[in-house]
């Protein structure tokens, strides 16, 4: 039997259906619950549903549940529907009848709700980690390459003269800038809805500028059925944030496979960071890079999956949103996997010195004439034809030294603006604020 439920039972079939994966996201989300019920007790208290010392009853309870979890010793309970359930079970089975008295003025909309937000948020900050120490990396290697050249493409084809140090600065920069999607889904994550209960609020009392406070939300989602329609809202424009991140890792894959090919030879790694040929004794095949590649391109697509999910969809709850846990919830541990392991393989990358001395690369340097010739009072469209002429008649022998000194070029990376950038970005997320508070509500 379900807390909810009266007299009958589901069929094992439509219970199994309806339940879904959930049992595997529940246990994620088991800490958090935890934390909403002891905003939530408090609250009950100050208004009068709970005396002070079934509070304390509760905390008691609510703490030990806590640390269980903490210690990977909870469960969830065959027959039990979900982790709400088994918490309010484990409090009642250990403290009596003041279990039975949690649920007051809320519903299971709302409970899931300010779990998903605290568990969403604490992922945001483990993302956000990731995201700086790759970008670290990034800037640390696009100093040391600074005077690194390689070629630089348009349409694929040869184009312009670049640099490794231009070519890593752009994925650091790239990452300082996704931080601003990351910034957007963080501050729709950072809304309390507890207090919404079903969609339409409560008879009770309920403080929920109290519940805020107390969770180390920056604010409430105010009206209680936009509360509720948060949800996917949510889950929408975190799949976005993941998909700009995502799109970076995407690029950077797609250009280590091309330059560590043998036909480009830029790039190399150490044998143990590739993988072999079941047949060709001399394969070193970019495995980490192409499964980057493939993972990042199935986050890519979640924002699609989850509008289509969240179309059509009327004002209130739907069953439907239970099945985005299982797009957002595994595309936030791919996103991290794929950040690691990129920076596991950029900490052992070995990068090909004085590539644009081969003569292949030659006509790289023909926009550096033209400029040259410019520069000395020619026009350019007369600069631009002779060069052309030139290349067409083989007799074009250019002068190979690049001296670009505009911001963002290849002699001026900028790479203290773009840290600046980063710095920006971070200190938008209060972290602090919201460990500060979460370790009062588990220490008073």
């Amino acid at each position: 039997m379900k807390i909810w439920q009266k007299d009958k039972s589901s069929t094992k079939e439509v219970e199994a259906f309806t339940i879904g994966r959930d049992p595997e996201f529940d246990i994620l989300l088991a800490p958090y619950d935890v934390l909403g019920s002891l905003a939530h007790a408090s609250m009950l208290e100050k208004i009068g549903l709970l005396k002070a010392e079934e509070l304390d009853l509760l905390k008691k309870g609510l703490k030990e549940i806590y640390a269980e979890i903490m210690n990977n010793t909870f469960t969830i309970a065959d027959g039990v529907e979900d982790v709400h359930s088994q918490v309010e079970f484990l409090l009642t089975a250990r403290y009596g009848e003041v279990g039975k008295k949690l649920h007051s003025g809320r519903s299971r909309n709302d409970q899931v709700l300010v779990d998903l937000k605290l568990y969403y948020r604490e992922e945001i900050k483990s993302l956000i980690d990731d995201i700086k120490a790759l970008f670290d990396l990034l800037v640390a290697l696009a100093e040391k390459y600074k005077e690194a050249l390689m070629p630089g493409y348009t349409h694929t084809q040869l184009a312009m003269p670049s640099s490794f140090g231009l070519w890593f600065g752009s994925f650091a920069e790239g990452l300082a800038e996704d931080l601003e999607l990351v910034l957007a889904a963080y501050k729709l994550v950072n809304r309390n809805p507890l207090g919404s209960a079903a969609g339409y609020g409560s008879s009770f009392p309920l403080d929920r500028t109290m519940t805020t406070e107390l969770l180390g939300f920056d604010e409430m989602h105010y009206n209680v059925i936009n509360a509720q329609n948060s949800r996917g809202k949510t889950e929408k424009t975190l799949a976005f944030a993941l998909a700009g991140v995502a799109g970076t890792l995407n690029k950077l894959a797609s250009d280590a496979i091309t330059y560590m090919n043998p036909h480009f030879g830029f790039i190399r790694f150490p044998d143990e960071l590739t993988t072999g040929s079941s047949i060709m004794p001399h394969k070193k095949n970019p495995d980490v890079f192409e499964l980057i590649r493939a993972k990042t391109n199935q986050i890519q697509s979640s924002p699609n999956g989850i509008m289509l999910q969240l179309g059509n969809l009327t004002t209130g709850y739907h069953r439907d949103l239970q099945v985005l846990k299982e797009t957002i919830f595994p595309d936030l541990e791919k996103i991290k996997s794929c950040l690691q392991m990129t920076q596991l393989m950029l900490e052992n990358i070995e990068v090909k010195k004085d590539i644009l001395k081969d003569p292949f690369y030659t006509y790289l340097f023909s926009v550096e004439e033209v400029n040259r010739m410019v520069l000395a009072g020619q026009p350019f469209r007369d600069a631009y034809k002779e060069v052309g002429r030139n290349i067409e008649k083989g007799a074009f022998h250019p002068d190979t030294d690049i001296d670009h000194k505009h911001e963002g070029s290849i002699g001026n990376l900028c790479l203290k603006e773009i840290r600046d950038k980063m710095e920006k970005g971070l200190k938008a997320f209060d972290f602090k604020k919201v460990e500060d508070q979460l370790h009062v509500l588990l220490n008073t």
